[in-house]
């Protein structure tokens, strides 16, 4: 039986398929210069991690041949395996992270090319208490670390006040998709302080230079429930030194506004519209 050797082991590649949650044989893949970049693992095995052993069914490589990301579960969902089948599966991984020990189901992890931990991809409906520079939150979805083990990026599981440069602002993303934890709505800069955050409930109002004043608030899109009913789409705000991007539709162009002189203001954004932020809408 062939097998890859690696520095967490030797490694079985997938070699037979069924006719439930694995029903076509995943290849193994190479980087360009010929080391292991992915590869589907036949069994599931224990990966001893920085941040604890994790069993794995799929894990990808950096160049260097350190763990890039593991999956402890590669079930492909179908007709025949459901995403519920799938969560049959999952169970709780005790995890050694820069916010502590915790433990939790994730859909991966994953680690920079020294082998840190660079963000972890929880399991639809887990959470976890986040210690951030702007007190403890609650995450869904993803947490996000820098290399020295900072809180780089995290989801809010609810809605949740957080200061920025612009004054106390609301953050919460209902269109967040869990795709992976590398990148969320919410995340803080090099001195810890709020860069960026998605909000259905703030509004931001630009003093220009020159005296003018502009409100900017999340817009309205027809929800795919019903073409009779609306929903908030989460407006995107970037502070970066000199320079505030403001996205109020993901399919637009952000709004830049670059250089000294501008004053910002937040403000409380009520939409009169019900349930904005329980579970998922039918536009994700």
């Amino acid at each position: 039986m062939r097998t890859i050797s690696t520095q967490y082991g030797e490694l079985i590649p997938q070699h037979t398929a069924d006719d439930l949650r694995k029903r076509e044989i995943m290849p193994v893949e190479y980087h360009a210069s010929g080391g292991i970049k992915s590869v589907p693992l036949e069994e599931q095995t224990v990966i001893a991690t920085s941040a604890g052993d994790i069993p794995a069914e799929l894990v990808s490589f950096h160049e260097n041949g350190s763990l890039n990301r593991i999956f402890p579960l590669n079930g492909k969902l179908s007709g025949y395996w459901s995403q519920d089948d799938e969560a049959g599966l999952s169970v709780p991984i005790t995890l050694t992270t820069p916010m502590g020990v915790i433990r939790v189901r994730i859909l991966s992890a994953g680690f920079y090319d020294d082998q840190s931990l660079r963000s972890l991809t929880l399991w639809p409906g887990e959470t976890v208490s986040v210690p951030t520079p702007a007190g403890p939150v609650v995450a869904r979805i993803g947490v996000s670390f820098t290399r020295d083990g900072r809180v780089r990026s995290l989801e809010p599981a609810k809605p949740v006040a957080v200061p920025t440069p612009a004054g106390e602002m609301t953050a919460y993303d209902p269109d967040a998709v869990g795709v992976n934890g590398d990148a969320n709505s919410l995340a803080f800069n090099d001195e810890g302080k709020v860069c960026r955050l998605s909000t259905t409930l703030s509004g931001l109002i630009a003093v220009h230079p020159d005296g003018r004043t502009h409100r900017h608030v999340p817009q309205y899109r027809e929800s795919l429930c019903s073409e009779a009913e609306q929903e908030v789409v989460p407006m995107r705000v970037e502070f970066d030194g000199d320079e505030v991007r403001i996205a109020i539709r993901p399919d637009r162009p952000a709004t830049i506004l670059k250089g000294k002189g501008y004053v910002f203001f937040a403000e409380p954004f009520l939409p009169q519209l019900p349930d904005m932020f329980t579970g998922l809408r039918c536009s994700v």
